[in-house]
């Protein structure tokens, strides 16, 4: 009996760390044990750089700078490989929380070990291109983390309690109010209201969405005319305008948080795929004129 109760016990402790580590951001994961470890790296390559006394200084084909370049090339294909690490959710040492933030501090290392790979030698060639392709796909996961650790509060809060497509239910509701106030009101009148009612939701393309400018609002031309007018139809026309505004404002908000969150994935990957191949060329350039 003592011994089923302490084994339950050790279980719910288990259970109780495991529940605690679940929250516990990415960046933060075993207390920055991959920030430590990616420091610590490019301070004994940094100091491995510093200490080497030879003139002229190590670059990419010094002894060094294959040292350099088999410890880089070895970081971006295994970094490369989360796409495929994140079909496969499991738990423990290498979980994918482990490996995101091993993929982060191990990326931004590669700034200093790719760097002091190139012995400070920028050329017009596939060396340089590579290493530019590099910075690249480092900057776009930079903004990709700054990203996901802000945008999703932001997209929770303008969402509130709805769902998008409760979003789209509201507005349609809306819609149909507009309709019938429109009904009294004279042709010029409900001609901007039908206007207004049949623009495209999504209309504005990526720009609009990434901006959150829709210069073409026909809801909002609309609403303009109706502000300095008089009478009783075109008071709850206005009104309904308004509300009508402020609920594409909040779907506005939404795509464009979205669009935030999801651009930079369209530059990294295929970087990403660009720096695999810029590598490639690199290596087998190198050891055909070795």
């Amino acid at each position: 009996m003592a011994t089923a109760a302490s084994g339950g016990g050790n279980r719910y402790a288990q259970d109780e760390r495991r529940r605690s580590a679940d929250h516990v951001s990415f960046l933060k994961h075993k207390k920055y044990r991959y920030l430590w470890l990616a420091l610590l790296l490019c301070i004994v390559t940094g100091l491995g750089y510093a200490l080497i006394d030879q003139e002229p200084r190590p670059n990419g084909g010094s002894w060094y700078g294959y040292a350099l370049g088999t410890i880089g090339l070895g970081l971006i294909v295994w970094l490369s490989l989360l796409g495929i690490r994140k079909r496969n959710i499991t738990a423990g040492q290498w979980s994918l929380k482990a490996w995101t933030s091993a993929h982060v501090y191990l990326g931004l290392a590669l700034i200093v070990v790719g760097t002091l790979h190139t012995g400070f030698q920028i050329g017009w060639n596939v060396h340089t291109l590579a290493y530019v392709l590099m910075l690249i796909v480092i900057v776009t996961g930079i903004y990709g983390v700054i990203a996901y650790a802000t945008l999703p509060s932001a997209l929770s809060s303008n969402r509130g309690e709805m769902t998008r497509a409760q979003m789209l239910e509201a507005l349609t509701a809306l819609d149909r109010q507009l309709e019938s106030a429109a009904q009294p009101l004279d042709r010029a009148q409900s001609d901007l209201v039908i206007a207004a009612l049949g623009q495209d939701v999504f209309y504005g393309g990526a720009w609009g969405r990434l901006t959150g400018t829709y210069p073409g609002c026909k809801t909002r031309r609309a609403l303009a005319h109706f502000a300095g007018a008089e009478g009783e139809a075109e008071a709850r026309t206005r009104a309904l305008l308004e509300k009508r505004l402020e609920q594409l404002g909040q779907i506005r908000r939404h795509l464009r948080i979205k669009a935030l969150l999801e651009i930079w994935l369209f530059i990294h990957i295929p970087a990403t795929i660009a720096l695999l191949a810029a590598l490639l060329a690199h290596v087998v350039s190198v050891f055909y004129y070795w």
